[in-house]
């Protein structure tokens, strides 16, 4: 009896120090520079939210966050990078719906979105923008689908990757209005915007970041945004159901995760600074004249949404017909 109770004393002694041990890691950390992988080039939706939310963490955390883009094969690129990190918090990733998306749409992929990382917290929220190039005659979306079903696949439209979320809102815009249109991938935001601000490409379901600041010049013509509400952003533009298009929301998050084995104390500080950058309130207005919202939640409540979002996406794929590339 005495040894049971000598080891019971043991073990509760060791798990003493080894909740204490990682306590005090919490509390030091972070002591050097962290590094966040983006995995589309700089100037896309994911590099903006990175550097804004980033900018805020350095200040709370008292070191600097540095963004690394990583970009190609629609972010899964970056993503396998961010995965083979050490798990010590200082490399993180900023993911987006195209991570969630990307188990639907490829046949293998070099990490696990669900087991490779650990959750940290979501960033912020929002949909998408049918946008077209001012060459293009259509006004309205019902006059975009005249001009489609008329010349059946001769209307092109970008993405920010195969398999990305922008171009499963194109793929479903083609089922829910019976239109046929050529599909042209590029490396990131940035790249597809360039393309059809020169007229390359007639339109793109593109990301209200990089997106936006266009419309408002006169660059390119919204038409429709994809979620089920209007973005506070564009308040005159319609949703695509409000549009006529039956059916449809596609909407859009991002969020940073770490490696997975990454400390629970870290992850937790982590996830309250990005909490602490999402409520602050010139950060809430950039973020609304970038088209998205500001947002956060527990590691816990992420790892529950981004599970849900690989499930819903292949729900969608699945109806769809896409078959995995």
């Amino acid at each position: 009896m005495k040894t049971t109770k000598f080891l019971l004393s043991a073990c509760l002694g060791i798990s003493s120090l080894v909740v204490a041990g990682a306590a005090m890691a919490a509390d030091a950390y972070p002591s050097k520079p962290i590094k966040v992988i983006v995995g589309y080039p700089a100037g896309g939706a994911n590099d903006l939210v990175a550097r804004a939310i980033g900018q805020e963490m350095s200040k709370d955390l008292g070191q600097q966050v540095v963004v690394e883009n990583v970009s190609g094969a629609a972010g899964t690129i970056g993503a396998a990078s961010a995965a083979r990190a050490a798990p010590d918090g200082y490399t993180l990733f900023m993911a987006a719906g195209a991570h969630t998306l990307a188990p639907s749409v490829r046949k293998s992929l070099p990490y696990d979105i669900v087991t490779d990382f650990a959750p940290v917290s979501v960033a912020a929220i929002g949909s998408y923008v049918l946008v077209v190039h001012p060459d293009v005659k259509a006004k309205s979306v019902k006059e975009l689908i005249d001009l489609a079903k008329a010349s059946p696949e001769t209307m092109t439209f970008a993405s920010s990757g195969v398999g990305a979320p922008p171009h499963l809102a194109g793929v479903l815009f083609q089922e829910r209005t019976g239109t046929k249109l050529h599909h042209i991938p590029f490396r990131g935001d940035a790249d597809a915007n360039t393309a059809v601000l020169a007229g390359h490409v007639n339109m793109i379901f593109g990301s209200m970041g990089p997106t936006v600041p266009h419309i408002r010049g006169g660059k390119v013509r919204a038409l429709a945004v994809t979620g089920n509400t209007r973005s506070a952003a564009l308040p005159d533009v319609p949703t695509l159901e409000e549009a006529g298009v039956p059916d449809y929301n596609v909407s859009t998050w991002w969020g940073l995760l770490a490696p997975a084995g990454t400390p629970p104390a870290i992850v937790d500080k982590l996830a309250k600074s990005v909490e602490k950058a999402a409520a602050q309130p010139h950060i809430k207005e950039q973020f609304v004249n970038m088209g998205v919202e500001a947002a956060s939640n527990t590691p816990t409540e992420f790892a529950g949404f981004i599970k849900a979002e690989v499930a819903k996406f292949k729900r969608i794929t699945e109806a769809a017909g896409i078959e995995p590339q």
